[in-house]
């Protein structure tokens, strides 16, 4: 069964796109008031305070303040994340990311989607309902919003098998 504000939101983010409503300096251009936050947000990878579950906590966000996100099946190596899944869930993708304010590891992972970015060898997602400053996929679909802690992703495990199953509802 699908998630209707999922449909509700793939829907909408297509007709906006075929109208060439939606461009990436309309949609970050206001958060841009200072220096610091101009630094960051030219970065491809950067954190920011956002309400997870009823709770603020430091998470990582694209360059226009969008959540991102892990799928728990992905490996260092492979995302599983293609064809619809990848519309509601679009993979970040950058031939030259950055990160700002981050200890972990950003870099490239050449695949299906790519040069999709990574985070401690996690490839990242964007979710289709959310909008700068907003988490609303936090454990849907097996994905979970990533935050600088994000353990590392080995090539040779799932991050399944490396992250325990979270207790709270936080994959971290």
């Amino acid at each position: 069964m699908r998630h209707p504000r999922i449909i509700i939101a793939s829907v909408s983010l297509a007709a906006l796109a075929a109208a060439g409503g939606i461009t990436a300096a309309a949609a970050g251009a206001s958060s841009m008031s200072t220096p610091s936050a101009a630094q960051s947000s030219a970065a491809t990878v950067h954190t920011a305070q956002a309400n997870v579950a009823g709770k603020t906590e430091t998470i990582l966000v694209n360059g226009r303040g969008l959540p991102l996100y892990y799928y728990r099946p992905d490996t260092a190596t492979k995302s599983f994340v293609t064809g619809e899944l990848a519309q509601v869930w679009p993979p970040l993708t950058s031939p030259a990311p950055t990160g700002a304010g981050v200890s972990g590891h950003v870099t490239v992972l050449n695949d299906v989607n790519g040069k999709q970015v990574t985070y401690n060898g996690h490839p990242l997602y964007t979710f289709a309902d959310d909008h700068a400053d907003q988490v609303t996929g936090q454990g849907v679909q097996n994905f979970f919003v990533a935050t600088p802690s994000l353990a590392s992703l080995t090539s040779h495990s799932s991050a399944a098998s490396t992250t325990p199953a979270p207790s709270s509802g936080y994959g971290y």
